[in-house]
């Protein structure tokens, strides 16, 4: 569990209540595009599709517990990502409005304004329950027009899909309406994970390792949590993979990662960069699993934290012809 160490727009969910939409009929596109990652890779069964069209998330309202594998299709022309947020029991995103939102409008606004300081102070007034929400993966970061496929095992409970990136005025895209309650059922899915090709350990003390050269082709990446713990952002490590271009500024990449940052995770993305999916927040000793179909060149493993090329939380590799 995170203490005031968890995404900071989590909290702003609630506000989601005033600009909620409902949940849009799926175009038939959708159908054709997400089929594409069947021919890529053999898929496992009963998985579970999520469409972001603009800002919002569609799906199933309920699934069951156990290894789940979601196929995340961005048809919108945002970086997105969606992170699975397991509230205490009896809480839900109408008591994120009355006992949390207040609080976190009034540091978001602090913070917003360069005032990071205050803003962080503002947090000590979050009621207790709050520090019991754990954070229980999702996809990674992913651009406009792709999909992520992302394995990850679920507890029952009630949960919140978000995804907290920032628009290019600064509002978090969870107030956009990019954030839906999911309920977990006690009924196994009964699934077992995939059979991985490349091995990723997520450290904070050791960073990101991997047990082999990663080659091009079809990939599917597991990542296990060795370890977790907040940083400087109030933020835990995850994995999110990204295509490094030519003009890619791997300075920028870092910076652009930290949320903390007025310049971080907002729209748009720096120049000559591609993600291309991952893993999100898991608690330690957690295990989940993402799939990638690479091409020749430059790569990055990097996880959403400050100064992760000190921490071994960037990693740059190649994958040749």
């Amino acid at each position: 569990m995170k203490t005031i160490n968890q995404p900071m727009c989590l909290a702003l969910l609630a506000l989601t209540m005033f600009f909620n939409c409902k949940t849009e009929k799926k175009p038939k596109i959708i159908d054709e595009v997400l089929k594409e990652a069947e021919e890529v890779f053999k898929m496992p069964e009963n998985v579970i599709d999520v469409v972001s069209i603009g800002m919002n998330f569609q799906s199933v309202d309920t699934i069951p517990s156990g290894w789940n594998t979601f196929k995340y299709e961005n048809l919108s022309n945002e970086t997105h990502f969606f992170l699975l947020d397991k509230y205490p029991d009896g809480k839900t995103i109408e008591n994120t409005l009355t006992d949390v939102a207040p609080v976190f409008a009034e540091g978001m606004d602090l913070i917003n304004k360069g005032k990071s300081e205050e803003g962080f102070a503002e947090f000590n007034k979050l009621p207790k329950w709050y520090f019991d929400i754990v954070f229980s993966g999702g996809t990674g970061l992913i651009a406009p027009k792709r999909k992520a496929i992302t394995t990850i095992k679920l507890d029952p409970g009630y949960y919140i899909m978000e995804c907290y990136v920032k628009m290019p005025n600064g509002m978090f895209h969870t107030l956009m309406g990019m954030a839906k309650p999911i309920i977990v059922l006690k009924k196994d899915s009964g699934n077992s994970p995939p059979e991985p090709t490349v091995n990723i350990i997520l450290s904070g003390e050791e960073g990101i390792t991997y047990d082999k050269v990663i080659t091009k082709g079809n990939q599917i990446f597991s990542v296990f949590v060795k370890d977790q713990k907040p940083h400087e952002n109030f933020i835990w490590h995850d994995v999110n993979l990204v295509k490094l271009e030519d003009n890619a500024n791997e300075d920028e990449l870092e910076a652009w990662m930290d949320w903390s940052d007025p310049k971080g995770l907002i729209t748009p993305v720096p120049n000559g960069i591609t993600f291309l999916g991952g893993v999100n927040d898991m608690p330690a000793g957690s295990s989940g699993y993402f799939y990638a179909d690479l091409t020749p060149g430059k790569y990055a493993l990097i996880s959403e934290v400050p100064m992760s090329r000190s921490k071994g939380l960037f990693k740059i590799f190649e994958v040749t012809d």
